[in-house]
């Protein structure tokens, strides 16, 4: 204001604020007028608004691990307390890089080869900011509905730096594989920042389901951030096709326990499961799926030939529980799933199983499976109508922490286990 000299972002590509937690505001406008430049561009200092087009990093450290770190706050902790909770500042950072994942540099990372001169590799960065891949790839890219314009417009910005730096050629058309590898990246990063708005308590940001498909066939891929996902525990965002959740039935001798059924579908026929050995009451399941599927195909799965399929069907057991007894529902529709190519409800766990002729086993327990099921952190147990007497048993505070769903034949259940 003094001099009228313009500030770093406008002579620089970048600014870096190492150590961020150390920073402090002695005027309540400065996080507004960062606010306006993260979001247009230009800030206003005395009578003039300036442009810039320096880009701001900020770099900080957790006082603990990551784990901890979610538990006792969210992963904007280690900012100013002018920022940490703000969340339209948070909705204007294009993407949170997960420090904790890069490896500490050491002497494997070093080349004895000729590398460039820092300041040749800066200058050719900085005109490649003055090039754009998106015009190429934009039109190949169907986001998902849970995106906002913001979100869009962040992951877009993201994805054009990757492309740049992994193929600086603009002449050399980007592959379907390199393409997908840049949108996961872009979305989780993006996504990385909405799960702590939605974890500070903004209702605007709940839905953070972010998805992408690559051309017009392209099966819808959901995105997710690793250190929210635990691979033994049922989590809200929606599984790819083919794979379901399910609690066995249990027996006189086995305990209830959680299971995730992964089925691929591809030219041939038949069914194979992939365990070595395959547990005796498994094979049962499928077996009692298979037929289901071939004798109530066109119900299930339309038009498609479910014999000129060949099904690769993996279980995995989370519990002590291993045998898949009672999982034939589950099965049946994780192959349905796989041959319509189409993704399975996030939070859903599947309880039931079938006969040959297409009836449902009569469900016992099922106020211990309800129970499993909120442990394990399903949101929406899916059920056969057999079980609602027992149901009406479970505990008002249990009620409360899950949505149960009835189903009354395979084709309703499979209206209930995919997503729209």
């Amino acid at each position: 204001m003094g001099n009228g000299e313009r500030g770093l972002v406008c002579k620089y590509d970048v600014v870096c604020f190492d150590e961020v937690s150390g920073i402090s505001f002695d005027q309540k406008d400065g996080i507004n007028i960062m606010k306006g430049y993260m979001e247009s561009g230009e800030f206003s200092r005395g009578k003039e608004p300036i442009r810039a087009d320096g880009g701001i990093v900020m770099v900080g450290n957790f006082e603990v691990d990551v784990e901890h770190q979610q538990r006792i706050s969210h992963l904007f902790g280690p900012l100013p307390k002018e920022m940490r909770d703000d969340t339209a500042f948070m909705d204007r950072i294009h993407s949170y890089v997960p420090g904790w994942d890069f490896p500490k540099l050491n002497k494997l990372f070093l080349t004895n080869h000729f590398g460039l001169v820092s300041d040749f590799l800066a200058e050719c960065w900085t005109r490649l900011r003055d090039t754009s891949r998106l015009a190429s790839v934009l039109g190949r890219i169907d986001y998902g509905s849970a995106l906002s314009g913001r979100d869009i417009s962040a992951s877009n910005k993201t994805l054009n730096g990757l492309l740049k730096l992994m193929q600086p050629n603009p002449d050399t058309p980007v592959s379907d594989e390199l393409l997908e590898w840049a949108i996961k990246i872009s979305l989780e990063y993006r996504r990385r920042v909405k799960e702590q708005q939605k974890r500070i308590g903004s209702a605007e940001f709940r839905n953070t389901h972010f998805s992408y498909r690559i051309g017009e066939t392209g099966v819808e891929t959901f995105v997710t951030t690793p250190e929210i996902h635990s691979e033994n525990t049922i989590t809200e965002d929606p599984l790819p096709p083919g794979q379901i959740w399910a609690i066995n039935a249990g027996g006189q001798e086995e305990s209830n326990g959680l299971y995730r059924i992964e089925v691929n579908s591809g030219p041939g026929s038949g069914v194979k499961i992939l365990n070595k050995p395959a547990p005796p009451q498994f094979q049962e399941s499928v077996r009692y799926a298979e037929q289901n599927l071939y004798s109530k195909g066109k119900e299930l799965i339309g038009d498609r030939d479910p014999r000129s399929h060949e099904f690769s069907i993996q279980l995995r057991a989370f519990d002590a529980s291993k045998s898949g007894n009672g999982t034939g529902m589950a099965v049946l529709m994780a192959m349905c799933s796989s041959g319509l190519e189409k993704n399975t409800k996030g939070g859903l766990v599947i309880v039931g199983q079938l006969n040959l002729g297409g009836s449902l086993d009569l469900v016992y327990g099922a106020v211990n499976l309800a129970e499993i099921a909120i442990e394990k952190g399903a949101t929406t147990l899916l059920i056969p109508l057999n079980a609602r007497k027992q149901l009406n048993e479970l505990s008002d505070e249990m009620v409360t922490k899950i949505n149960i769903q009835y189903y009354s034949d395979l084709r309703d259940c499979l209206i209930k286990t995919l997503m729209e």
